[in-house]
């Protein structure tokens, strides 16, 4: 199998991107049902429900624990970093939102005619890092487990 073909046989990145993506999906419905209108653009933004990178980072560990085993170092080193993204997530993005609003209130105050309008919603509520945890794991481990990689999904398709 060429190096080209064995990139589009990842069946952890497949499916773990794929999670991802419905996560940023999902923020269009959760967005609309949170402010009653539909705002297609949020997809491409950080922050909102669900959380796409715990989405990423979840599916991703748990695809490496099943497809090495949950006794591999790597996927000790997996799940420490989904730790550390989900945390970050959480925690230091969302209080950089926080800074950010603030300072966009003091910019405003100082210049009321002022540009200056920081990004506030860079970060997640621990809610929203807990769905997307767990939407990553719900989409990879069935995608791999039932359908296998995305070559096969593409064979299915053609024949």
């Amino acid at each position: 199998m060429s190096e080209f073909s064995a990139f589009f046989d990842n069946s952890v990145l497949f499916w773990s991107l794929l999670s991802c993506l419905l996560a940023q999906f999902l923020k269009i419905i959760f967005n609309f049902f949170k402010t009653g209108t539909i705002r297609f653009g949020i997809m491409f933004e950080t922050g909102g429900m669900p959380s796409s990178h715990s989405a990423l980072i979840t599916g991703t560990t748990s695809g490496i624990g099943i497809q090495l085993g949950f006794d591999n170092p790597i996927f000790a080193l997996a799940f420490a970093v989904s730790l550390i993204v989900m945390y970050d997530a959480s925690g230091v993005r969302k209080s950089a939102g926080i800074q950010a609003a603030e300072i966009n209130k003091l910019s405003k105050k100082v210049d009321p005619i002022s540009q200056v309008a920081l990004k506030e919603t860079l970060g997640h509520t621990k809610f929203e890092v807990i769905v997307g945890s767990l939407l990553g794991p719900l989409i990879t481990l069935p995608g791999m487990v039932f359908i296998g990689s995305p070559l096969k999904i593409f064979d299915l398709i053609i024949n």
